[in-house]
């Protein structure tokens, strides 16, 4: 964690996935098997009526990304995630049960993976390479988050992904398709064809106490059943 006169820079450092399903439901895993907040692992989706909902293992966690991003609803489940060589299995307590198969790197995962990851990490190339991350993925690697808060998005690898399923609440959410419409979770996104990409965000914050996620309604539900 980095340190200002004004600000605090958290760090977290990990891989985020994007994926688009045939019901309009969009989903973005955060894995983060290191942060400023330890390892911890959260689940953002927007549903095809545009209801978003974050799943988050603990309050701290859930209240930090609330405070940065924006839903309508914040659950605190138990996210976890095993990876088995390019298969990765997500859970979130009764509620939520996510399979996808990463695939082949391509052209812009082999450029990426060609670039120093302690300088692909630093704000100043994120910066830098913000032109051609729109061009190439449609995406933003820099901007103003909420809670007066600045974010950097320093990618590092990325695979396409060739095949999930997720089911919710019970309810299978259809076949893979492209992450469309774009998710409205704030400045966060996530390119348009699902992929997994290795990445290295630094949120800049106000020495301040962290806010409570206000917006939404926010209950523990690692015990109970269903919404």
């Amino acid at each position: 964690m980095r340190r200002s006169a004004r600000t605090t820079r958290l760090r977290f450092d990990g891989w985020i996935a994007g994926i688009g399903t045939a019901s309009g439901a969009r989903l973005i895993l955060g894995y983060w098997p290191r942060s400023s907040l330890g390892p911890f692992s959260d689940v953002m989706l927007e549903r095809a009526d545009g209801h978003r909902l974050l799943l988050a293992p603990t309050r701290r966690t859930a209240d930090f990304i609330a405070g940065t991003y924006s839903f309508d609803e914040v659950w605190i489940e138990p996210v976890r995630v095993r990876v088995t060589g390019d298969d990765w299995t997500v859970t979130a307590g009764p509620l939520l049960d996510l399979r996808f198969t990463a695939g082949r790197r391509g052209p812009v995962g082999l450029l990426l993976r060609a670039v120093p990851g302690a300088l692909a990490a630093r704000p100043f190339w994120t910066a830098a390479t913000g032109p051609l991350a729109r061009l190439l993925l449609g995406v933003r690697t820099r901007g103003t988050a909420g809670g007066d808060r600045y974010e950097w998005y320093g990618a590092r690898d990325l695979h396409l992904i060739m095949a999930a399923t997720a089911i919710l609440e019970g309810r299978d959410l259809g076949a893979l398709t492209a992450v469309e419409p774009p998710v409205r979770f704030g400045f966060g996104s996530t390119p348009r064809t699902p992929c997994l990409v290795r990445v290295t965000t630094t949120v800049s914050t106000p020495r301040t106490p962290e806010p409570l996620a206000s917006p939404a309604t926010r209950q523990p539900r690692a015990q109970e059943g269903g919404f």
